[in-house]
């Protein structure tokens, strides 16, 4: 699949950033028997150094997406872990409000009852859940965005690139769940119920022992509630606020910025991401903590039981989790690619054929 796909990145010059560089001059014409002589073959021999100097392999190359995975597994592996203890004690304010009123209070009798090492319960599903979504998450991402941008052809793959990162975001999504699920399942169980199991190697077998593999995956499908939008919104909002800044706020071309000026982009284009995240994926959300730590429920009966403001609790410790989560995912995974020297493609422009069709140009 990476081949076919990374043959399609090549032939596309919307998914092939590479040929910038052509456009900008590094790489000369091409010589022309017919016509006056190319450059002369040092200069050429310097073009293809350039080339080769700026980016380690070509957009939509196998290397590129296994890199683009390996960033994914640092970001999500990384951050999610970091924020254990403010999701910890989200989620026991979703499965117990009663006893959990706030993000202080929950802090509060958490240290009082379990100590400073409480807060790090679950942290190791967490961080093997997370790795493996975050590799499924973005790889994937850029595979189907290359994949679905040449189904459309140049022109459309502009006019439509929002519905083009919804869609590809959506389907990578739907295999990082199917990753992330059992690990989910055994996170929300240490953390929300007293006494279950205070480690992975605790949790997973005596989850296993009770309800089979039907314990780990029985909360794909509100996972899929849950991430699928709130991945959709992060990719696609993500990529519309950096074009916008770049267009409205930042007072030089992307071209002309820095490498650690443009990472500033990339944060604060993700922290305002990550607060509509958390936004649409927070009523999933909360269905998902009840759902795990509850045997024999399904999603309905908790969604019926919880009500209206049932899954609205918590929503202001999601957006300060979601929000730094979301920002700080972003920076790592541009940074991986800034460190690998791997193509970043600049926010798309119209193809000059569109704006000939459009009138823009004559």
């Amino acid at each position: 699949m990476f081949s076919s796909v990374a043959h399609l990145a090549r032939a596309n010059p919307f998914n092939a950033p590479h040929l910038q560089l052509v456009q900008d001059g590094l790489a000369g014409p091409r010589s022309n028997p017919s016509g006056p002589p190319g450059p002369p073959r040092r200069s050429r021999k310097l073009a293809a150094a350039a080339v080769e100097e700026q980016y380690s392999c070509d957009y939509g190359s196998g290397r590129f997406f296994l890199l683009c995975g390996l960033g994914g597994i640092i970001s999500c592996g990384t951050t999610h872990t970091a924020l254990v203890p403010l999701d910890l004690v989200k989620c026991r304010m979703q499965v117990d409000p009663q006893k959990y009123k706030g993000i202080f209070n929950g802090f509060s009798i958490t240290l009082k009852e379990d100590g400073v090492r409480g807060l790090a319960k679950g942290w190791a599903p967490t961080f093997i859940g997370y790795s493996m979504q975050g590799l499924c998450k973005f790889g994937f991402y850029e595979v189907f965005k290359v994949l679905y941008s040449n189904m459309l052809g140049e022109e459309n793959a502009y006019l439509w690139r929002t519905s083009l990162y919804l869609a590809a975001s959506a389907s990578a999504e739907f295999f990082a769940d199917i990753a992330l699920a059992p690990m989910e399942a055994a996170k929300v169980r240490i953390q929300t119920q007293p006494g279950y199991a205070n480690t992975l190697r605790d949790a997973a077998p005596k989850m296993y022992k009770e309800e089979g593999l039907k314990a780990f995956y029985k909360g794909v499908a509100p996972l899929w509630m849950r991430q699928i939008p709130y991945t959709m919104m992060k990719f696609a909002c993500f990529e519309r606020t950096v074009e916008a800044l770049y267009k409205f706020v930042v007072p030089k071309p992307r071209s002309e910025c820095s490498k650690p000026e443009q990472l500033v982009v990339t944060f604060v284009a993700g922290y305002i991401a990550g607060v509509f995240c958390a936004i649409v994926s927070h009523p999933a959300d909360s269905v998902v903590s009840v759902l795990n730590k509850e045997k024999g429920s399904s999603a309905s009966l908790v969604l019926q039981r919880l009500g209206f403001r049932g899954v609205w609790k918590g929503l202001f410790a999601r957006i300060i989790m979601i929000g730094t989560l979301t920002a700080l995912q972003w920076f790592i995974y541009d940074s991986v690619k800034v460190y690998f020297r791997l193509p970043r493609p600049p926010p798309p422009e119209m193809p000059e054929s569109l704006k000939k069709k459009l009138g823009y140009t004559q």
